[in-house]
């Protein structure tokens, strides 16, 4: 069967081939932003999804709902099933007519094994597809600084197992050979193998002098960059306790990282971060973060549900061009607002006759988007700075006010809209309601003092992560929480529940929260 018909490419999916299509993906060496772009859309398109220890497990979270989620994963001496069983799993999901996207680290066809698995495919007549991963190889010398060829230093590079069957009688590699290479060799899988390696490439006649780096959990927030010489990186890398996954690189270039380092030089680098918020509106407060280096767990506390599809929201929509003002007060009630809308059948033009209020910048960039321009923002993103804005404007009596909301909004902008003379219409426009609670993991980390900083963006998110903890532990984990707020409000949250407060924003926004952890860490680091 030609798999590169049409029919089998990402975005068409009116049909797909009978027995089904396997797309081979290299996930890339760990940062999910080194995927690419095809691979993402392979794996948002994916029936299944077969993945193994090396594929960042956040880059499942691109899978479509009700996707089928496998994992398949290798590591030393634990494996949760063979290469056999594996290319069997594989070609028996594809034979039932599936899509299956084969998640694999690095490259496919780079020490992924992923060459036994295309032909054990093309053995059982299924088609198959190969989207090329960022190889490990190159990526992970890049974030440690090394470049792998450099103009009078390396013209060439050479990746090499480092893992080879204990008790093999004979090596697969020619040492010799290998040692006499004068590029840049890079050895993958070989933590446990080093000394050994270490001793045949000096045997083989490279100097003992030559730099070398090995670099463990590389491109990822954890990683860690040992700088040593041929003869002394098994003593510098046991000293600092290195373990897989790493990658090791021989030759001049590895020098270069001392000057050429970046990746580990970050603002908040080896700081762990927690983001609290709704998991739909956490991902560029997370990538913010990730950006300046931080170690991201994310743990929503709140879940959001639109209540766009009730009959309180779908009048108000059409109700609304009565309104003087439309006041939105977060981004989940502009998105309500305008889910509203196209049930109904109509567009922005039914406010065509009103002014538009945002409670702040990311608010009105969300209405700016549907199409709306605000007429008004507050200095102070908050209910009390929306109420001194329309009092300066001369006052709301008598004025019609449409105010979408959370469920459980505070009442003081709709209590105090009513006190100045206004009518409010405040339909519930979505709910939230706790997340599906803490990670053990994060609860060790947190009991441990191993957490940098938990942020919390409002009420909600500080009265559920504190209910999510353990009652028994509860005073003993919060001793240990330094939090950072977005705003007074949540300040006040914070302290009503014993909450630490480390960090407050100047302004109640993501930037501003960004700008704020990134000022506290640096005066952390200068004091140090």
């Amino acid at each position: 069967m030609d798999t590169t018909n049409s029919s089998t490419s990402p975005g068409n999916t009116d049909r797909f081939p009978e027995p089904g299509l396997v797309w081979l993906v290299g996930a890339g060496p760990g940062d999910p932003g080194l995927m690419t772009v095809k691979g993402m859309r392979c794996l948002a398109e994916a029936d299944v999804v077969i993945y193994d220890f090396l594929a960042n497990p956040v880059l499942l979270e691109k899978a479509r709902p009700g996707c089928e989620i496998l994992f398949a994963g290798k590591q030393a001496g634990r494996h949760s099933m063979n290469q056999d069983e594996i290319s069997a799993l594989i070609a028996e999901k594809a034979l039932e007519g599936k899509r299956v996207c084969r998640l694999k680290g690095g490259d496919p066809f780079v020490f992924g094994r992923g060459g036994e698995e295309a032909l054990h495919l093309r053995a059982k007549g299924v088609p198959f597809e190969v989207v090329p991963g960022v190889t490990s190889a190159v990526a992970v010398p890049a974030y440690a600084g090394i470049p792998v060829t450099h103009r009078g230093a390396a013209v060439s590079f050479r990746v090499i197992t480092g893992h080879e069957a204990p008790g093999k009688p004979e090596s697969d590699h020619n040492w010799d050979e290998i040692a006499a290479t004068e590029g840049t060799l890079v050895f993958l899988m070989g933590v446990r193998n080093l000394p050994l390696i270490c001793e045949r490439l000096i045997a083989g006649g490279r100097r003992p002098e030559t730099p070398a780096a090995i670099i463990e959990r590389g491109t990822g927030p954890a990683q860690r960059t040992v700088l040593a010489t041929l003869g002394d990186i098994v003593q510098r890398m046991e000293e600092a306790g290195i373990k897989p996954p790493a990658i090791t690189v021989v030759g001049e270039v590895a020098a270069l990282s001392r000057d050429l380092g970046w990746f580990e030089q970050r603002p908040l680098f080896g700081r762990r971060i927690v983001v609290t918020r709704a998991r739909a509106q956490a991902s560029a407060f997370a990538e913010a973060l990730e950006e300046q280096g931080a170690e991201v767990i994310q743990a929503p506390t709140i879940h959001i549900e639109s209540l766009a599809d009730t009959p309180a929201m779908r009048a108000a929509v059409r109700n609304a061009g009565e309104a003087d003002w439309c006041v939105f007060t977060s981004v989940s009630g502009v998105d309500a607002f305008a889910e509203a809308l196209d049930l109904e059948g109509l567009d922005v033009r039914v406010l065509a006759g009103a002014r538009i209020a945002a409670i702040g910048p990311p608010t009105a960039e969300r209405l700016k988007r549907i199409g709306l321009r605000t007429d008004l923002v507050p200095e102070r993103y908050a209910a009390e700075g929306l109420l001194d804005s329309f009092d300066a404007l001369g006052g709301v009596s008598g004025q019609r006010f449409l105010l979408p909301c959370s469920a459980i909004a505070r009442r003081h902008l709709a209590d105090g809209l009513r006190e100045r003379g206004g009518t409010v219409d405040e339909p519930p426009a979505y709910s939230t309601s706790q997340g599906d609670g803490l990670p053990d993991s994060l609860l060790e980390h947190l009991e441990a003092g191993e957490v940098d900083l938990v942020t919390f963006t409002s009420s909600s998110t500080v009265r559920n992560f504190v209910e999510a903890l353990p009652e028994a532990r509860r005073r003993d984990i919060l001793d240990k929480v330094r939090g950072a707020s977005i705003g007074p409000i949540t300040s006040g949250t914070m302290r009503e529940t014993g909450v630490t407060i480390t960090v407050e924003a100047a302004k109640s926004t993501i930037p501003a929260l960004v700008e704020a952890i990134l000022s506290h860490f640096e005066q952390t680091s200068e004091v140090s």
